[in-house]
């Protein structure tokens, strides 16, 4: 049982070391950019990508924000499906959608990003290392080197907890 937890360990520490500060700067900037402008953050995904989408909603809506001063305004879009289809229509070119998608081929979530491109939207993805379709699609993608949908979820929160900690920490970088 040991070896098994050592190497469950050993796997999830290398799939985190597949992501790069230099990846993960420009999403910093992204958001910090979207908040300037004061423009809408959308988060989305399945399953245990879902719950990730509203984590992070929370906490850039609720701790980053209280740092900074100013709401982000972000909402996850897998919270409620009444809001989710009132807001459908009204994204504005310059939004921003974030997915985290393990296996990047999800129809909806393919879907989702193939009308918000048509609209204008800034688009993120991060996917597993099988990348699918939604990493050609995105305008920002981080691809996470695992296929094992539970590290690829446990790095993509890691990355969006970054994303939060980033303006919770460094209030100033969205001046």
């Amino acid at each position: 049982m040991q070896d098994w937890i050592a190497d469950y360990i050993a796997r999830q520490q290398a799939a985190l070391a597949t992501v790069t500060p230099a990846q993960l700067a420009p999403l910093i900037e992204t958001l910090a950019d979207a908040h300037r402008r004061d423009a809408q953050i959308f988060a989305i995904g399945n399953g245990g990508s879902a719950a990730n989408a509203s984590h992070f909603a929370v906490d850039l809506g609720k701790g980053s924000s209280d740092a900074v001063g100013r709401r982000f305004r972000v909402l996850s879009l897998t919270d409620n499906l009444a809001w989710i289809t009132a807001l459908g229509n009204d994204a504005r070119p310059g939004d921003v959608l974030l997915t985290a998608s393990v296996s990047g081929n999800s129809p909806n979530l393919v879907k989702c990003f193939e009308g918000a491109k048509a609209k204008g939207l800034k688009t993120i993805a991060l996917v597993g290392a099988k990348r699918g379709k939604l990493a050609g699609l995105a305008d920002q993608v981080i691809v996470i080197g695992d296929t094992h949908y539970g590290r690829v979820e446990d790095v993509q929160m890691n990355i969006l907890h970054l994303l939060c900690y980033a303006f919770w920490e460094n209030p100033q970088w969205v001046q």
